[in-house]
């Protein structure tokens, strides 16, 4: 690891005796200064060994946090979107039974066909996936907001995709024409556990959807968590959480050039994102240089960057962004680029074992 980036930290949630987490999961826009993330709220728990200190028996509600001056300041607001079943969005796999969306949704009832397509290149339209859990056969929908997330319409279905492992959907799309674009999903394996990264594509504004392809289709450990780009010669670049069966984490490089039919291996941006491993988040600057960012889970814990100025053949050492951490329990970066040309990431992160687990935000450089 060759050096820190200059960057500035904020907290964007924190409450005590509150557990916010996993951007991830959720989703980060920008427009301009202005920009939304949605995050998980929850109850801290008791300390029993495990990696997260969440309490299972309350929900994790979704809110949004909204800022005007580029991330440097954040309101939050109320998640004025239906979630199917309980209060829970996109984090059964962290409460008890009785709270899991799963068993309380009935899809023909709370899910739906979308009737207005979507324009995927309007800058005002975003789109935030959402799930049950991670494993057996998870259930699937999105919602659309066409106002800057003032106002979210859904949940609506996958109609057309039905996979034997269910699909368990994070945010993660590329647009390639006005109502064409990818949707970068996961579902499980053959065993039912996590997870396998698929590629859809739909050709209507997300009304009805075809499965593509793999991109990774193997046995031991699991490829789930896609963060992609579209590089200027049309090649799509997709980075995937990958975990072995020893709970070694890094992050794996995948790319399509025939607007993901098929794809090949592009390399191991990271080696290393520490013990269970995190998730990547991927921004594409104005100059083409990518940059990857994600939550480094053993010691020093921290939140961590490389970069990459030929498309993502290859990848800088590791820089720190920040290493404070309390412990593992950390990252799920979402990043964005602001108007000055730094990079905004929002993640969770704790700064005493025992304490909150909050939101935060850092506005940092790339040298």
């Amino acid at each position: 690891m060759n050096r820190y980036i200059a960057s500035r930290h904020v907290e964007v949630y924190r409450r005590q005796g509150e557990f916010a987490g996993w951007p991830a999961n959720y989703g980060l826009w920008t427009w301009g200064n202005e920009t939304v993330c949605i995050f998980a709220a929850g109850r801290l728990g008791s300390p029993d060994g495990g990696l997260h200190l969440e309490d299972s028996g309350s929900p994790f509600t979704p809110m949004q946090a909204r800022s005007s001056d580029g991330g440097l300041t954040w309101t939050t607001e109320a998640f004025n979107a239906r979630v199917p079943g309980s209060g829970t969005l996109s984090a059964d796999e962290h409460v008890d039974e009785a709270l899991k969306a799963r068993n309380r949704m009935a899809p023909s009832r709370d899910i739906h066909p979308l009737e207005a397509p979507i324009d995927f290149l309007d800058a005002e339209t975003i789109i935030l996936a959402a799930r049950t859990g991670i494993t057996g056969r998870p259930a699937s929908w999105f919602y659309v907001s066409r106002d800057r997330a003032r106002s979210w319409e859904g949940p609506f279905g996958f109609e057309g995709l039905d996979l034997a492992g269910g699909i368990s959907a994070r945010t993660d799309i590329v647009a390639l024409g006005r109502h064409d674009a990818l949707f970068m999903l996961t579902t499980t394996k053959d065993d039912g556990e996590e997870g396998r990264v698929f590629c859809a594509r739909t050709r209507d504004g997300a009304r009805t959807f075809r499965f593509r392809s793999y991109l990774w289709n193997g046995r031991q450990g699991y490829a789930i968590m896609p963060a992609s780009a579209r590089l200027s010669d049309g090649t799509i670049l997709t980075l995937v959480r990958r975990n072995d069966e020893g709970k070694r984490g890094w992050i794996d490089a995948y790319a399509s050039i025939d607007e993901g039919r098929t794809w090949s291996f592009a390399g191991r941006p990271v080696a290393d994102t520490g013990h269970m491993g995190n998730p990547p988040a991927l921004t594409r600057l104005d100059d083409d240089r990518l940059v990857l960012t994600y939550g480094y889970r053993s010691p020093p814990f921290g939140i961590r960057a490389v970069v990459s100025t030929d498309g993502g053949a290859s990848w800088s050492e590791p820089m720190t962004i920040r290493d404070d951490g309390g412990g593992p329990d950390l990252g799920y970066p979402r990043t964005v680029m602001r108007p000055d040309g730094s990079v905004l990431a929002v993640y969770y992160f704790n700064c005493a074992e025992n304490g909150e687990r909050f939101i935060a935000a850092t506005a940092f450089k790339v040298p």
